[in-house]
């Protein structure tokens, strides 16, 4: 049986600590009535949150970032510091006295178990069990990489909002609606058709509009060409 294993940057809560009283007497009883028992041990290397704290240890001692040092060497980095402060879970898992196998104690960022991610991904995809498509992601620009739903935080703006974003000397503007406007090719009446964005600088990277086809406002615009103002 196989621990849950804990992030590795953060420590045990009551969730945790229930889980181990619970897997702990299901191992002892079994291990009683001589029954061979193995309780695997290990913490998960946490991804983003694991990252993002080496990222800043880097920093702090070099200004360098993972980018400077390339996967590899980054990879190493977060070796050294999980070897160097990420026992705290493990100690704690001591401490409560789990009858686990240290001898056998695991990272998931280590070879085997990465090798094991990747098997098990490849056999659900050639079994259709998974797939692999285009999808709208919540894109961090801070570390360059998609985030899961679970990691980001919504907040509400009322209206013009200046806040501090991690990259960014100064601060940046939200919760303001911009204005542009496409003009329609070779329409002889000059037409244009208005966008509305909180997100002006991704028009750089339109290649199209959509529009409800029921709505009168815009049946006229359908199938038509526009004009992008920057991008010839």
């Amino acid at each position: 049986m196989m621990i849950p294993p804990p992030n590795v940057t953060g420590s045990l809560h009551l969730g945790h600590t229930l889980m181990c009283a619970i897997e702990d007497t299901m191992t002892r009883w079994n291990r009683m009535r001589g029954r061979q028992t193995l309780w695997l041990p290990g913490v998960d290397h946490a991804g983003i949150s694991c990252q993002v704290v080496v990222e800043k240890m880097l920093w702090k001692e070099s200004q360098s970032t993972r980018h400077d040092l390339g996967r590899e060497k980054f990879v190493e980095k977060v070796w050294e510091w999980k070897e160097k402060y990420g026992g705290r879970i493990c100690a704690q898992l001591r401490r409560l006295g789990a009858s686990v196998d240290w001898s056998r104690e695991e990272f998931t960022l280590s070879d085997k178990l990465s090798n094991a991610v990747k098997e098990a991904f490849v056999r659900m995809h050639e079994r259709g069990l998974i797939y692999r498509d285009t999808r709208l992601v919540n894109w961090c620009c801070r570390l360059r990489s998609s985030l899961s739903d679970i990691e980001v935080e919504y907040v509400d703006i009322p209206g013009k909002t200046m806040r501090k974003v991690p990259g960014y000397e100064e601060e940046v503007e939200f919760g303001v609606l911009t204005h542009f406007a496409y003009k329609v090719e070779d329409d002889p009446d000059g037409a244009e058709l208005q966008i509305a964005t909180t997100r002006l600088e991704t028009m750089l990277g339109d290649v199209a509009v959509a529009v409800h086809p029921d709505d009168a406002r815009y049946t006229r615009f359908v199938g038509k060409n526009l004009v992008h103002p920057f991008v010839p």
